[in-house]
């Protein structure tokens, strides 16, 4: 008989999925974070990655792929990531940060490992309220996943389950902030900017965002207050 219910949650190091992390403990999982080097413009955020699974007491698993032979992205092609745009402009197109079929592949590489260790659920910390332009982020593509996992997957035909899971998806990003200073995630230990630089940029879309959440969740991001590490 299993005694304990597994989850693999996809870890990135940002915000959005070290919530996930934490959900994912406060909902009675064991979590194995899963983590990808691949290929993206900095490994920061792997760093944040192993950080934080430490900190909750995850088991932390690095797999390392190379989306750079693909391309097509601001994150994995010589293409310019921009910076300072509005909030207005962000929300308005898939942007060149976009990294073709992403999602995909990472949950893809994340069922497989779910099966291996009979985990029950797979975390990811798709949002579609701050990230619309992203089109494997949405409820309808987590839902047509699901029904492919249903199917695709020796222990499903089988008669078991895996969920996927995205507490976050319907949650702007003050709310994700006021959820993540509510589970206790180590902020000063997450990393959103898409530079690689001792210092978040601030002008990128992410940290754009994340200080879009601080400032109206009423928090500090002790990431950017080394003097107020807080939170």
């Amino acid at each position: 008989m299993k005694e304990d219910k597994k989850a693999v949650v996809l870890l990135s190091g940002g915000l959005d999925s070290s919530t996930c992390l934490y959900k994912a403990i406060e909902e009675g999982y064991v979590p194995y974070a899963l983590c990808f080097d691949y290929g993206q413009r900095h490994i920061k955020e792997v760093e944040s990655s192993r950080r934080i699974a430490e900190k909750a007491g995850a088991i932390f698993k690095k797999i390392k792929i190379d989306l750079r032979q693909i391309g097509g992205s601001a994150l994995t092609d010589n293409i310019e990531v921009p910076m300072g745009r509005e909030i207005e402009e962000m929300v308005s197109d898939i942007p060149p940060t976009y990294v073709p079929a992403r999602n995909t592949i990472f949950l893809s590489l994340a069922l497989s490992f779910a099966e291996v260790i009979d985990a029950d659920a797979i975390y990811i910390g798709a949002n579609m309220i701050d990230n619309p332009g992203y089109p494997d982020t949405t409820p309808r593509y987590i839902e047509t996943y699901q029904k492919l996992i249903n199917v695709a997957i020796k222990k499903t035909v089988e008669g078991g389950k895996i969920e996927v899971k995205t507490p976050l998806i319907q949650m702007s990003k003050k709310e994700i902030v006021q959820e993540a200073a509510r589970l206790k995630v180590p902020l000063e230990l997450t990393w959103s900017c898409y530079q690689g630089k001792e210092e978040p940029c601030g002008e990128c879309d992410a940290c754009r965002l994340r200080a879009k959440g601080f400032e109206e969740a009423g928090l500090i991001d002790s990431l950017c207050q080394k003097n107020d590490s807080d939170i």
